[in-house]
């Protein structure tokens, strides 16, 4: 059988045999080597206590204490049958009783209850109480050490394999201080029971041999007391070395030294302690009275300890020890402390359950728009640093980008959003849906099925966050698009078209020029998941100039029906049309600038022209219609200049972008109609 093999059956073997143990009669010989491997099993736990850097690396432990804890009763039960059967409980358990106490029943008893109270009052309580705690600052500190694992997984500071471990760990962590401070009770109830079956033995033991043996009650002390204290005392060494152990695996810290190193390096760190504390040896070994000796047995050898640690650091030595460590005013730490991330969701202290593991599931949405927005606009987001921040009011969150705030809402703790009518008769907080702008209400999340009662639809705060969030990232897709994104994406690109990549870059445009067209792509809210049709684009107009403009227009051209269908509702495309008359006036008052096309009107033209605009989308968005202006390709970038400061969610199309594609094209309305600007 293999080694791993023999470890899986090992601990079910054992727990068998403790079960025979109990049930069976035990030769004496057979129950002293038991009882010395308690004693051996109990000293291989103290030292495996002190040994380990931090109390995970011992997280059977809880288990293990209760497997012995049950041994050793298994064991006072077999050596109680023994002593009140044939009056011999074997070699280890008679040197207990006639050598180490002396044969005395007085003594005897009076060394197991001193054990008693070392163990129940002192390690016992003190290791249960701080077992306790443990477990519960466990518990609290639960979501903060969560949320930290996501913000470095989302910064991209660690991997996922790394990211799952660490959870792991902090998982296992809660369980191991909540496991140990159930196993801590073990300790607690064997001190009783050792106490208990040790009161039955001394009263069985002196039953037995004075009415059915009919021996002298003086013997029967000798022969069944005796034994009965001496059980006694081979039972609670090991169950003192496992409160012992149970105590120091629970006041361990997590370090990266064991327990004798830690301990002899802050002792050795404190020479002048260990020089006072000699001296006043020393000194009182002078006081007549007291015996001279064994004060100054150990008096002087901690004067000579002082002399050969090395005390503590000083600031030369502090100074090289930490030099291969940047200082905190090093160039490049403040470098790293300056850094800001591209994309930033900051919570208020109050929100942290919604990153939660117990319940919370805003990462993995977070997560999961991350995935959406690269299909649906064809980048990736970089990953979004989650995070509390103090400085935010209680119950309201932020999004920034690049370390600027963009956009601010509230979440309020316990309460979900109702938006509809009717919401009067429930308590709750007055709010506005961020995205859209609805009014609506917090109410309390038990409320919930009322308001749908009410006609109201509900939302939970994770959803009005990460709409917000979604919302946000789309309106600023430029800005989260850099350089190096583009480079990425060009390599992606040229994996599977190679001629592409290499007729349009270097030669004809730099990545910066890419990077300006995808831009002026996104900020129309154009995807760009078709880079290839894009790049093909850019190829041949590139060769006649490099005007942003005529590439962004050329670019549209090529994608074609893609640049009308995130507009398409139902299959049908509502477009706002402009007035023939408007239309050929506006196409002759078009000219060519620097920084591109521009309209050359009086200011009351435009502002007649924008606010027709504003009129007719207001329209029809109240008929729950989300339209489209097209206009003539000449003139649709000058004409988006114009009304995308007034209404920019209104996108504007060419004539030519809204052919080849299988939707249905509505007019909804017609700008300025019957409306001419004088030449």
């Amino acid at each position: 059988m293999s080694g791993k093999r023999l470890s899986q059956f090992a601990v079910p073997g054992g727990v068998l045999m403790i079960i025979v143990v109990m049930i069976l009669p035990m030769p004496t010989f057979l129950l002293d080597v038991l009882i010395v491997f308690d004693i051996a099993i109990a000293l291989l736990i103290v030292m495996i206590s002190m040994f380990v850097r931090k109390p995970l690396e011992f997280s059977v432990f809880p288990s293990v204490l209760l497997l012995a804890t049950l041994f050793r009763l298994a064991l006072n039960i077999s050596a109680t049958r023994l002593v009140l059967l044939d009056g011999d409980a074997g070699a280890v358990i008679g040197a207990f009783g006639h050598f180490v106490v002396g044969g005395s029943l007085v003594v005897g008893l009076v060394v197991f209850l001193i054990l008693i109270v070392i163990q129940f009052v002192v390690i016992t309580n003190g290791a249960g109480r701080v077992a306790e705690v443990g477990a519960r600052f466990t518990l609290d500190a639960m979501p903060g050490k969560q949320m930290a694992i996501d913000a470095d997984l989302n910064a991209g500071l660690i991997d996922e394999p790394e990211a799952r471990k660490r959870r792991a760990e902090v998982t296992a962590e809660a369980d191991f201080y909540g496991a140990m401070d159930g196993a801590s009770k073990f300790v607690k109830g064997d001190a009783i029971a050792a106490v208990v079956i040790t009161l039955i033995n001394l009263i069985g033991g002196f039953t037995v041999g004075v009415v059915q043996q009919g021996m002298d009650p003086l013997d029967a002390v000798n022969t069944y007391s005796l034994l009965t204290v001496g059980d006694g005392l081979v039972s609670q060494i090991p169950a003192l070395l496992l409160s012992v152990s149970t105590g120091l695996i629970v006041t361990r810290s997590a370090t990266d030294e064991d327990m004798g190193t830690q301990v002899a390096g802050q002792f050795s760190n404190n020479r002048q302690v260990l020089r006072i504390g000699g001296g006043a040896l020393v000194l009182l070994s002078l006081l007549p009275g007291l015996p001279m000796l064994p004060f100054l047995l150990v008096g002087v050898p901690l004067l000579m300890l002082a002399q050969r640690v090395g005390g503590p650091k000083t600031e030369v030595e502090q100074v090289d020890e930490t030099a291969a460590e940047p200082a905190r005013d090093a160039t490049e730490t403040l470098l790293a402390e300056m850094a800001v991330d591209p994309l930033e969701l900051a919570l208020a202290p109050d929100l942290v359950d919604l990153v939660d593991s117990a319940g919370g599931d805003l990462l993995d949405r977070v997560r999961a728009l991350r995935r959406k927005i690269a299909l649906e606009l064809g980048i990736v987001l970089p990953p979004v640093r989650t995070h509390d921040d103090l400085e935010l009011p209680p119950g309201s969150y932020a999004i920034r980008i690049s370390g600027s705030t963009v956009a601010t809402g509230t979440a309020l703790p316990g309460t979900v959003l109702a938006i509809g009518d009717g919401l009067d008769a429930l308590p709750g907080t007055p709010g506005v849906e961020p995205v859209f702008g609805l009014s609506g209400k917090w109410v309390p999340a038990e409320l919930r099925h009322q308001a749908e009662l009410a006609g109201a639809t509900v939302v939970d705060r994770a959803s009005v966050v990460v709409t917000h969030l979604a919302e946000v990232t789309r309106q600023n897709a430029s800005r989260l698009l850099g350089r190096e994104d583009v480079r990425a994406l060009t390599d992606l690109v040229r994996r599977s078209h190679p001629v592409v990549v290499e007729e349009l870059t270097p030669g004809l445009l730099s990545l910066g020029e890419i990077q300006r067209v995808l831009h002026r792509l996104l900020d129309e809210g154009v995807p760009v998941r078709d880079l290839v049709r894009i790049y093909e684009s850019l190829s041949l107009t590139a060769k006649s100039g490099t005007d942003i403009e005529r590439l962004v227009e050329a670019s549209r051209l090529a994608l074609g029906p893609a640049v009308a269908d995130p507009h398409v509702q139902d299959g049908t495309l509502a477009v706002l049309t402009l007035d023939p008359r408007l239309e050929q006036a506006l196409l002759t008052s078009v000219h060519n600038t620097d920084s591109g096309t521009r309209l050359a009107l009086e200011p009351q033209h435009l502002e007649t022209i924008i606010g027709d605009v504003t009129r007719l989308v207001g329209q029809a968005e109240d008929r729950g219609v989300s339209p489209v202006l097209v206009c003539a390709p000449a003139l649709r970038s000058a004409l988006r200049r114009v009304v995308g400061t007034a209404v920019p969610r209104l996108a504007v199309l060419s004539y030519s972008e809204l052919s080849g594609g299988s939707h249905r094209i509505e007019t909804v309305g017609v700008v300025n109609s019957g409306y001419a600007i004088p030449a």
